[in-house]
C-alpha cells in the first residue's frame, strides 16, 4: 500500500505538473491559440485517452477478472457503461463552459465564464486521476512493477500540456490577468492527484471490484473523448489535422504502453 500510494502521488504529480506547464504558456503566447494548432492538440489528447482506455484500463480489467476465474468482458462492458453514465450525469449537473462556446452546460448558475471554463477542465480531469491511481493500485495488488502505471501517467501528462494551455488561454481571453489565468489553469489539474490518491487509499476495500473500477475509468475517459474532444477537434475547415492529431496521440500512447509496459 505504501509503495502504491507513493507511486500514485508521484504519477499524478507528473500529470498535475504537466497541466501547470501547459498553463504557463499564457505568459508567452497570445490570448488565443492558433485554430489549427488547437485542433491538433485536441485530437492528440483524444488519441492518447482512447489508447490509454484500451491498453491501460480495459485490457488489464479483463485480464484481472479472468485471473480470478470470471468472464473478462462482463466487468469491462459493465464498468465502461457505468463510467459513461457517471460522466454524463456530472456533465448535466455541474455548471461548466467549454472554450469557444457561448452557452454554459449543466444547471443554471450565475458563475462567471472564467469559473465555468475552469469547471469544465476540472470535470475532465477526474477520470484521468482515477485511471492513474487505479493503475498503481492494481500493480501493487498483483505484486507487479509499476512500469505500466507510470506509462499511463506519462501519457496522461503529455496530453495535459495542451489542455492546461487551452484553459489558461481561454481564461486570459475572458479578461483575467496572466497570473490569475495560470493559477486557475494549474488548479484545474489538482483533482488528478486528489482522486488518484483517494482510489489507492480505498484499494483494500475496493479490491474485489478492481476490474469494474478500471473499466469505469475507461468509460468516463471515452465519454470525454467522444462528447467533447473529437467534436471540438473537427469544427470548421481543415478538420483532417484533428484526425491526424488523434492518430498521432493513439500511436504514441500505444507504443509507450507496449514497449515499456
Amino acid at each position: 500500500m505504501k509503495d502504491a500510494l507513493l507511486m500514485a502521488a508521484g504519477g499524478t504529480g507528473i500529470t498535475f505538473l504537466m497541466t501547470a506547464i501547459g498553463a504557463a504558456l499564457v505568459f508567452f503566447v497570445a490570448k488565443k491559440v492558433n485554430v489549427i494548432a488547437n485542433r491538433i492538440f485536441l485530437g492528440f489528447a483524444a488519441g492518447v485517452m482512447i489508447a490509454a482506455s484500451v491498453w491501460s484500463l480495459l485490457i488489464p480489467a479483463m485480464e484481472e477478472e479472468q485471473q480470478r476465474g470470471g468472464i473478462g468482458w462482463i466487468p469491462a462492458a459493465g464498468g465502461l457503461v457505468l463510467g459513461v453514465l457517471f460522466l454524463m450525469a456530472l456533465d448535466s449537473i455541474i455548471p461548466h463552459l467549454h472554450p469557444d462556446s457561448s452557452q454554459p452546460e449543466g444547471v443554471h448558475t450565475s458563475m462567471k465564464r472564467a469559473t465555468l471554463l475552469m469547471s469544465a477542465m476540472t470535470l475532465h480531469n477526474i477520470p484521468e486521476g482515477m485511471a492513474v491511481g487505479l493503475s498503481f493500485a492494481l500493480a501493487a495488488e498483483n505484486g507487479m512493477d509499476f512500469t505500466s502505471a507510470m506509462v499511463l501517467a506519462i501519457g496522461i501528462g503529455i496530453q495535459n500540456l495542451p489542455e492546461g494551455a487551452a484553459v489558461s488561454l481561454s481564461m486570459r481571453k475572458e479578461g483575467l490577468s496572466a497570473s490569475k489565468a495560470f493559477l486557475r489553469g494549474s488548479l484545474s489539474g489538482l483533482v488528478e492527484p486528489v482522486f488518484g490518491i483517494l482510489v489507492v487509499l480505498a484499494a483494500s476495500a475496493i479490491q474485489p471490484f478492481m476490474p469494474w473500477l478500471l473499466s469505469f475509468a475507461a468509460g468516463a475517459m471515452l465519454y470525454v473523448v467522444v462528447e467533447e474532444l473529437i467534436p471540438e477537434a473537427h469544427l470548421g475547415e481543415h478538420s483532417n489535422v484533428g484526425t491526424l492529431g488523434v492518430i498521432g496521440g493513439f500511436l504514441i500512447m500505444m507504443i509507450l504502453d507496449v514497449a515499456l509496459g
